[in-house]
């Protein structure tokens, strides 16, 4: 789609097409022809010149060249995911009467893994080495580990633990969302948001399950008492 206007140049939101090329990794020639074809958004200068939308070029390119948002830059900070989780550890507390039988021990440790969690997930977001989000993401792993082994050795079946997981997953997601709308992320950067979340929740579910399965079978079982002579 060719338009016509003036955007202003400071935003750097449409690109020469030597600047798009480059971006992108295709000739100008094939930047020409999608242009022609209307595949891309461009718009033409006074002076002849295409300009490319960046969205548009970003959005064409294969999601592991992409970049992600950066959460610190878009203002999310540990401790504000910390409040997010024990404001809803608060709210679980109504939902899951059981909650309310955790001692005080086990209530301080879920709390310190769900802080750990936060902090974790956020230097998982925004780390730019594979190692560095592969180090995060270990410690989340650890912590939800932690608090399904403290849920099976309570004896919390794991239905209600993978239940108790989605209620704390969902604010959390609802939290990127919210921050991917007060910071105008293109469709592309909210998309690449959300899909780095999910990921990274589906490994720590898997993680809390097998910490409470290697709860469970430490857990020794008694022996039947019915018709043994005392």
């Amino acid at each position: 789609m060719i338009a016509h206007g003036t955007p202003d140049p400071s935003r750097r939101e449409w690109l020469s097409i030597h600047e798009a090329s480059a971006l992108i990794g295709v000739s100008p020639s094939t930047l020409r022809r999608w242009s022609d074809a209307g595949e891309i958004k461009t718009f033409t200068t006074p002076g002849g010149h295409r300009r490319f939308s960046r969205a548009a070029v970003v959005g064409m390119m294969p999601a592991d060249r992409r970049g992600r948002p950066k959460l610190d830059r878009l203002g999310e900070t540990p401790e504000r995911m910390v409040n997010i989780y024990r404001r809803e550890l608060r709210r679980a507390a109504h939902r899951a009467p059981w909650i309310d039988a955790v001692g005080d021990d086990d209530r301080q440790a879920l709390r310190d893994h769900g802080d750990r969690i936060a902090a974790a997930l956020l230097t998982f977001f925004d780390a730019a080495l594979p190692a560095e989000r592969g180090a995060a993401l270990a410690i989340a792993e650890d912590s939800s580990a932690g608090c399904g082994r403290i849920a099976g050795r309570l004896g919390l079946p794991i239905e209600a633990t993978v239940e108790v997981f989605l209620w704390f997953r969902m604010p959390f997601v609802h939290e990127l969302g919210a921050v991917a709308r007060r910071r105008g992320l293109d469709t592309v950067e909210a998309t690449l948001l959300l899909e780095t979340a999910t990921e990274a929740f589906d490994r720590l579910l898997s993680a809390a399950i097998r910490g409470h399965a290697s709860a469970a079978r430490s857990v020794p079982i008694q022996p039947a008492t019915e018709g043994v002579d005392r």
